[in-house]
């Protein structure tokens, strides 16, 4: 599970943020912050988290000015600014502190999953080690890639799209959607809603392999050229 801490001088919006990311599949709340003191108190506190979703409008201290507190102190923690704040001095800075991703307020659920969805995705490519395809690089870069398929259906991501292809070139013969999920990291839900993706689009083949009894095993391989 990624812990994440909510950091927010609202606290209702504390509490509506930490029930977005409690129904983001693989995603829990560690703790909520309504300061920069009591963000920087519950850093010390809490099992590191691996995530900070963070405000910039604190009633002490901007939330860049506790990111870099957070840097200073060694805290290594990844950090989603979600904030009104829409300058692009703002922008800029938060960039430049490494801020992974930035999200304006108000924003919906939707969009919250997808900034989450895409620091899992992030996190997995990191994790994995070994070297890095251009896709790779320009997934923890943030850079605009190709993608596998122009103009995905909205809930979808691009770098979840490109997880599922990886698995499916790199595998000798076809595979099944939980070989396809054990290979990713993904849930076996999520490996099927890309495998259809991908054999609707045409990028991926289906084939049924048939057993001695029951419905026929559904196994995917890549279709096109890379």
């Amino acid at each position: 599970m990624i812990e994440v801490l909510v950091v927010d001088d609202d606290t209702r919006v504390a509490r509506v943020n930490a029930a977005y990311v409690e129904r983001v599949p693989g995603f829990r709340v560690a703790g909520q912050a309504h300061s920069a003191a009591e963000a920087l108190c519950r850093m010390e506190e809490l099992p590191r988290p691996d995530l900070v979703l963070m405000d910039h409008h604190l009633p002490d201290e901007s939330g860049l000015a506790v990111v870099e507190e957070m840097r200073r102190r060694g805290h290594q923690t990844d950090v989603i600014m979600v904030t009104a704040a829409r300058d692009l001095t703002t922008v800029r800075a938060a960039l430049r502190q490494g801020v992974l991703q930035y999200l304006v307020k108000p924003f919906s659920f939707a969009g919250l999953r997808a900034k989450l969805e895409a620091y899992a995705d992030l996190r997995r490519t990191l994790d994995r080690g070994g070297t890095a395809e251009q896709s790779d690089v320009d997934l923890i870069f943030g850079a605009p890639s190709s993608g596998v398929v122009p103009d995905l259906p909205k809930g979808h991501s691009p770098a979840t799209a490109d997880l599922v292809r990886r698995a499916l070139l790199n595998a000798e013969g076809s595979l099944s959607a939980q070989e396809v999920a054990e290979e990713t990291g993904l849930s076996r839900q999520t490996a099927q809603r890309y495998l259809k993706l991908l054999e609707r689009t045409g990028k991926a083949r289906l084939t049924l392999r048939y057993g001695d009894a029951g419905r026929p095993e559904h196994r995917y391989g890549w279709a096109t050229p890379d």
